[in-house]
């Protein structure tokens, strides 16, 4: 694999510095992923500017957390698991959803579950949902708004999952304790 540079400010692109600043301004540190995407300070400009806009969507943070973790777990991204769960605790999502996300369980919650299954039909069948899957979203009580949001939210994990797989990315210190390795499949008996 090709090594990345886990840049700091003292080491990123010019470009990238006052992304960097924006970033130990919102987490109080230069996350990982940041430091690797400061390479391409475009790639990073958008990272943040398509995670604020995901923020800003009509989803509460349990939503938010669905989407974020659900594409994660399926992309088997080693970074992005930890770090959403523990933003997920941060944001006070209950610790069985994001122990359910994280293990690939059913969600005891219906309408979070119809939220996780809509979000990786979108991601597995690259966006061509038939009629019934998409009226069994909205038969949940989501709406048209919330289709494109998730869209919006898929594109945002793409690129850290892709960056991720790529990169290698050492997942920060703060969320080690939650780190998480995709499981084992079983063999068929």
């Amino acid at each position: 694999m090709i090594e990345f540079t886990l840049h700091t400010a003292d080491t990123a692109p010019e470009q990238a510095l006052p992304l960097l600043e924006k970033s130990v301004a919102a987490f109080g540190m230069i996350p990982n992923l940041h430091g690797v995407m400061a390479e391409a300070p475009e790639l990073l400009q958008a990272y943040q500017d398509v995670h604020t806009l995901f923020q800003n969507t009509s989803f509460d943070a349990d939503e938010r957390n669905v989407i974020w973790l659900a594409i994660s777990v399926e992309n088997e991204c080693h970074y992005c698991v930890p770090a959403h769960s523990a933003i997920a605790k941060m944001q006070g999502v209950d610790d069985e959803l994001v122990e359910q996300l994280r293990d690939y369980s059913v969600l005891t919650n219906p309408r979070l579950e119809a939220l996780r299954n809509f979000t990786l039909q979108i991601l597995r069948q690259r966006g061509q949902l038939d009629t019934v899957q998409v009226q069994e979203f909205l038969d949940a009580g989501f709406t048209r708004r919330h289709i494109l949001e998730v869209i919006l939210g898929v594109a945002q994990k793409t690129i850290s999952n892709y960056v991720n797989h790529f990169a290698d990315t050492p997942v920060d210190a703060p969320f080690t304790e939650l780190a998480w390795t995709p499981p084992v499949p079983q063999a068929a008996e």
